[in-house]
């Protein structure tokens, strides 16, 4: 068996004809001797003051080798069967040295980079500071309000606490808790966010993948035929077929943590989409809230008014009574006919007005206006909250689902700052192959036929015209803009706050000053009852009561539906109650607990 030294080439020649000389030529010189104690057998053949050549005839093939003689290195050819062992031993002693070698180097150059890759190539990110304190107006709110509930109760502001339940189930209307679950079970709105909030978590269980070595697998099948100018044009072309097959499998090193960043960023996208599917769900239950408050204030104020105009028919009737019998001048039945056409008037916009809330209260539920034949909702059925809970800013600030989207986009750009930063620095890909490849499928499984590979690439910029520096400046500019966002709307959600709030305390004010005029319109009306009963005065004064009744009673079905509205835009302009259980999200095999990471 002709074996052959490791790492040194086997030449094809079947004798040095190259060197010059016959076949005994310098066998025995001083070169020589120095090599037959490492190839018994061998020929120098010296080359002046540089390193000689040595070659041992043998009737197979050779071996090449390089060993150091005086002035430089001498190479060598030898057949090596029935060489000593201990001769081999010393061909192969300067190669594993090098090997050492090499592999110190190799060894040192990765803990150097393994030092780098313990750089971080991203930007810390610090938040605006916020106001301290409880309070989101100049001049504070008062803890307790007007007398504004359905009982005559004092409405209070409780500073510090939140929700411990869905926040539109304060309201203590059933229709409503049933038409916003059936508004997010149906909404094309929130499907659209659940779908891209799905999406972003595959974008990010993609970006994870890279942490893991790829495995690919090849086979392959062909027949070829190549050309005989491919040998000079003297041979015919050759065709054959070949079978290949194997597995190759490459890794990338995380050295200055590009992917760690790449995956950041991801998974900063895919907290974005969580969050605008809860801004999605928050705005739609407001949506719904606000709607049935204005379905069912409408409602209310278009039965009042149709009363008010009952009664300015009946005011009509008896001015056309007293002016037949020469009691008033016609001028009055002109005046009542005008304030009863008026009324009617009134009841027109009204009606068109639920005929919208109605069709838009079908569209957030995901169903035709057509289609949608709700029962009809009362102002009488919703409730004002006692006790409203209000969030201290600090708390405020980390839980509203916008601001936290906000957040997660400066994430997002930090972890592009990073990854331009990192470009300036080499990337590093291990791969290896092992496969089989044979002219004949007989042979596809043979030892002979296999094939492998192992290799490390490095790639670093060198020049690439000031590329890299104008990504890392686009970078930074993205984070710029992120951050102006973010402000932009923390000062939003802190002026929305500061606006229910305010419109609370009014809104308290106002109901409670509407239902005393309301009572004292009740009372006028009563004793109007009464002196008509005693013969005082004429039924007129009947009508003309009662319609000031139904007047005080549209007032307060206006000033209670904008209260009712005003509370659910507080507790959607405080971000809902729903960061208050964080609920855990998978996604890429890692549990992501909701709330600020």
């Amino acid at each position: 068996m002709v074996r052959r030294a490791r790492a040194l080439p086997l030449p094809f020649c079947r004798k040095p004809d190259d060197l010059g000389g016959d076949d005994d030529a310098g066998c025995d010189g001083a070169h020589g001797g120095r090599l037959s104690q490492v190839l018994p057998g061998a020929c120098a053949y010296p080359r002046g003051d540089g390193p000689a050549r040595f070659w041992r005839p043998g009737p197979t093939a050779f071996v090449r080798m390089t060993a150091p003689v005086a002035g430089g290195m001498m190479r060598a050819w030898g057949h090596t069967d029935g060489q000593p062992a201990g001769s081999r031993g010393k061909i192969m002693h300067e190669d594993a040295g090098r090997r050492w070698r090499r592999m110190l180097c190799v060894c040192g150059a990765g803990v150097g980079l393994a030092v780098l890759g313990g750089c971080s190539f991203t930007i810390p990110l610090h938040l605006p500071k916020i106001p301290p304190g409880s309070q989101y107006t100049a001049t504070p709110v008062p803890a307790t309000l007007a007398a504004a509930t359905s009982r005559g109760h004092a409405q209070r502001i409780v500073y510090g606490q939140v929700a411990r339940h869905p926040w539109w189930r304060l309201l203590r209307s059933s229709r409503i808790d049933a038409l916003v679950k059936e508004a997010l079970h149906r909404s094309p709105t929130i499907a659209a966010a659940q779908a891209q909030l799905r999406e972003a978590r595959a974008n990010m269980a993609v970006n994870a993948s890279i942490f893991y070595p790829q495995v690919t697998g090849s086979l392959s099948a062909s027949r070829n035929k190549t050309s005989g100018a491919s040998f000079g044009g003297r041979f015919p072309g050759i065709t054959y077929s070949l079978f290949s097959g194997g597995l190759a499998v490459s890794y990338y090193p995380d050295f200055f943590g590009v992917n760690r960043l790449v995956y950041q960023g991801s998974r900063a996208q895919m907290l974005y989409q969580r969050d605008e599917l809860d801004a999605a769900q928050l705005i739609l239950a407001g949506n719904v809230v606000d709607t049935a408050i204005g379905e069912a204030a409408t409602r209310d104020e278009i039965d009042a008014t149709q009363a008010l105009v009952g009664d300015e028919r009946g005011l009509l009737a008896l001015a056309k009574a007293e002016y037949a019998g020469g009691a008033v001048a016609y001028d009055t039945v002109v005046d009542q006919r005008a304030q009863w056409l008026a009324a009617q008037a009134d009841l027109v916009p009204l009606r068109q007005q639920l005929a919208v809330l109605r069709h838009q209260m079908a569209i957030l539920v995901g169903a035709y206006p057509s289609t949608w034949h709700a029962r009809p909702l009362q102002i009488t059925g919703i409730h004002v909250p006692a006790a409203i809970p209000v969030a201290l800013p600090s708390a405020f600030v980390r839980h509203r689902p916008d601001i936290r989207a906000a957040t997660q986009q400066m994430r997002y750009a930090i972890a592009g700052i990073g990854v331009a930063r990192a470009q300036f620095f080499p990337t590093v890909t291990l791969s290896a192959t092992l496969g089989t490849s044979a002219l004949h499928t007989a042979e596809f499984f043979n030892p002979i036929s296999r094939v492998w590979g192992i290799a490390a690439d490095l790639v670093a910029p060198i020049f690439e015209g000031g590329k890299l520096r104008a990504q890392e400046k686009v970078a930074y500019a993205a984070f710029d803009a992120t951050f102006a966002v973010y402000r932009s709307v923390v000062l939003d959600a802190f002026g929305q706050v500061a606006d229910a709030l305010r419109a609370l305390a009014h809104d308290a004010r106002t109901v409670a000053l509407d239902r005393q005029s309301l009572a004292a319109a009740q009372t006028n009306g009563v004793l109007a009852r009464a002196r008509y009963n005693a013969g005082a005065t004429a039924y007129a004064e009947v009508l003309t009561a009662d319609a000031a009744v139904q007047n005080a009673r549209i007032a307060l079905d206006r000033a209670r539906g904008q209260q009712l509205q005003d509370t659910a835009a507080l507790f959607v302009a405080l971000g809902g109650d729903d960061w208050v259980a964080p609920r855990p999200v998978r996604a890429g095999g890692k549990v992501l607990v909701r709330g600020p990471s």
